[in-house]
């Protein structure tokens, strides 16, 4: 009878054994957890029956009551080593350590997005009221054009700033990188310099990105309004980008008057702001450190700064669209790196 119960404790050892080698990816991981969780001593194996038939007791195996717990415990220490371990892996292969970056007061920079030599001060001296008026055909039709993309857009959205501002930033930063990109093309093919008209169009495409990114840390699109944005970004991308092939002249015209209503959309946004119809929110910290404004900035502020951005790339499309209208091509005259 003694046999029969030692041989019943030493199958049961097993079994704990096997069932924890299961709740983990690796029994090393296991052990390692056992050994730091429970004292020396307190797990014990028996190696064979024919020592335990001469015994009328055998010492328990002292283990978790809950097969929950030792699952969690286990799982949660396999995920973290396989963690440090993907790390150590990736560092150690390729050679490259994730830099520190740091403020100026010292503390640490939370943003992998951006970095602290590429944030800037708002240039809120731009006339925002400034409007291009169309003078010949292809003024007219983009022009035009660009209304009769508005009315749905107002009508959907109305008031809802918050969520007309995310989809207009969605559409807004496709011209800059359709332009970037083919203009990257061009002086590959052609052998040729930008004039800066590339990284120029770039910096448009991120400056409009990082807008969004504001935008984002304050509300979040319902799942229509994702399903809306994912539809016209693919619309507008390929419209653009056949326009461009086009006529590069109609299609920066076209974005000048989009950026017109862009800074209209904000000036709308920034009434309703003081008026009270619209909670005015403290700024999120991202908008804080990119655009290097005061810690106690609010929404406002933030609305403010982005609407100045816009007005910035309003006229770096109506300037492009103009050297090309003289018969010029881009890479003629210096873009206005940075002018934003």
């Amino acid at each position: 009878m003694s046999t029969y119960r030692a041989a019943a404790r030493i199958s049961r050892s097993l079994i704990w054994q096997t069932a924890g080698a299961n709740y983990s990816s690796s029994s090393l991981t296991l052990g390692r957890h056992l050994m730091s969780r429970y004292p020396a001593g307190t797990v014990r194996y028996w190696s064979s029956a024919s020592s335990s038939s001469s015994s009328s007791s055998a010492p328990p195996v002292d283990l978790p009551k809950d097969k929950e717990e030792i699952n969690q415990q286990v799982s949660s220490a396999s995920s973290s080593d396989h963690h440090k371990q993907d790390v150590k892996n990736i560092v150690s292969y390729w050679g490259i350590a994730p830099t520190k970056v740091t403020k100026e007061d010292g503390s640490a920079w939370r943003w992998n997005c951006f970095r602290p030599w590429e944030t800037y001060k708002a240039d809120l001296s731009i006339d925002v009221t400034k409007h291009h008026k169309p003078e010949n055909y292809r003024d007219k039709f983009a022009y035009w054009t660009v209304q009769a993309l508005k009315f749905p857009t107002h009508l959907f959205f109305q008031r809802r700033h918050m969520c007309h501002a995310m989809l207009l930033e969605t559409v807004a930063a496709v011209p800059g990188m359709v332009g970037g990109m083919l203009l990257h093309c061009k002086s590959l093919r052609k052998f040729e310099h930008s004039g800066g008209w590339i990284k120029a169009l770039l910096e448009e495409a991120e400056n409009e990105r990082m807008h969004l990114m504001t935008f984002i840390e304050l509300a979040r699109p319902q799942w229509y309004e994702r399903a809306l944005v994912f539809a016209v970004q693919g619309v507008f991308f390929n419209a653009y980008f056949l326009a461009y092939l086009a006529s590069p002249k109609l299609a920066h015209r076209i974005v000048g008057y989009l950026e017109e209503e862009a800074v209209n959309s904000y000036t709308e946004f920034l009434k309703d702001l003081e008026n009270g119809s619209f909670e005015n929110v403290p700024a999120p910290a991202i908008a804080i450190d990119y655009w290097r404004m005061p810690p106690d900035s609010t929404l406002r502020d933030v609305v403010v700064v982005i609407r100045a951005d816009e007005a910035h790339h309003r006229d770096i499309n109506h300037y492009a669209s103009d050297i090309q209208c003289q018969g010029h091509e881009l890479k003629d005259a210096p873009a206005p790196v940075g002018y934003h």
